[in-house]
């Protein structure tokens, strides 16, 4: 690291459990980003701050005047544009000292399982269960810790599925793909509306699991599901374990 960046991430630098060599860490890390919507904004705008090296963020939508309410790495002016190209100019603008690798699709497939295998880190904040599966999968394939959350009208959810340990659940333990409800949260968030701070909280607590799954401070959500109630700011923690039938992992 140069002068600027020493003096940049130097709050960072003076906590014992980062320091310079978790810095570097970080610097050197790839972190991939499903969703520029509710979630991946404050995700993205956190690691881009801190200072991830490689961030990749993936979102097949465009900026749309409802968005604008949680929303927080898209600007008004940004309305139509193209979310990944928005949260870009947001991003840049904060650190240009990052590289930012923009994949304006939905992605599946083959193509997914390349941005996972070359990830260190996958943060999930996507809409709908069938890109939370797909990624799942993929972590689970090659091994890639993934760091999930939701969130709707006042419920949040977050949790770490940390595939490099064998005895860890997957994401499928939890929510089994056969199961019914499938529904996509953006079409509950239509219907039924979300607290405008609460994509923010979990995004944020997502970004903080991905910062210490990179640098290796403290202890993750790994095996654990936190559970926040925003209307009355009351949190609980389920423990989880791995289903030896998940048709995923198991």
């Amino acid at each position: 690291m140069d002068d600027q960046q020493l003096l940049r991430y130097s709050r960072h630098i003076l906590l014992p459990e980062i320091g310079i060599e978790g810095q570097e860490r970080l610097r050197a890390a790839h972190a991939l980003v499903i969703g520029a919507g509710g979630l991946g904004s404050p995700i993205a705008l956190y690691l881009a701050s801190a200072g991830v090296g490689t961030i990749t963020l993936c979102d097949d939508d465009v900026v749309d005047l409802t968005n604008l309410q949680r929303q927080i790495v898209h600007r008004t002016a940004a309305i139509g544009r193209p979310k990944v190209e928005s949260a870009r100019d947001t991003l840049m603008a904060i650190n240009p000292n990052i590289n930012l690798h923009l994949v304006q699709q939905r992605v599946a497939g083959a193509a997914l399982d390349a941005l996972v295998a070359n990830a260190d880190v996958v943060l999930d904040g996507c809409d709908n269960f069938t890109t939370r599966h797909a990624v799942n999968r993929a972590c689970v394939t090659y091994k890639k810790p993934l760091v999930s959350g939701a969130g709707v009208r006042f419920d949040g959810q977050i949790s770490v599925f940390d595939m490099r340990d064998a005895a860890a659940p997957c994401y499928a333990c939890l929510f089994p793909e056969d199961a019914q409800n499938h529904e996509s949260e953006e079409v509950r968030c239509a219907v039924m509306g979300v607290f405008a701070p609460l994509t923010g909280i979990v995004g944020c607590m997502q970004a903080a699991e991905a910062l210490k799954i990179l640098t290796g401070a403290g202890k993750t959500l790994a095996g654990r599901l936190m559970l926040l109630d925003a209307l009355t700011m009351d949190i609980r923690t389920i423990m989880l374990k791995k289903d030896l039938a998940c048709a995923v992992c198991g």
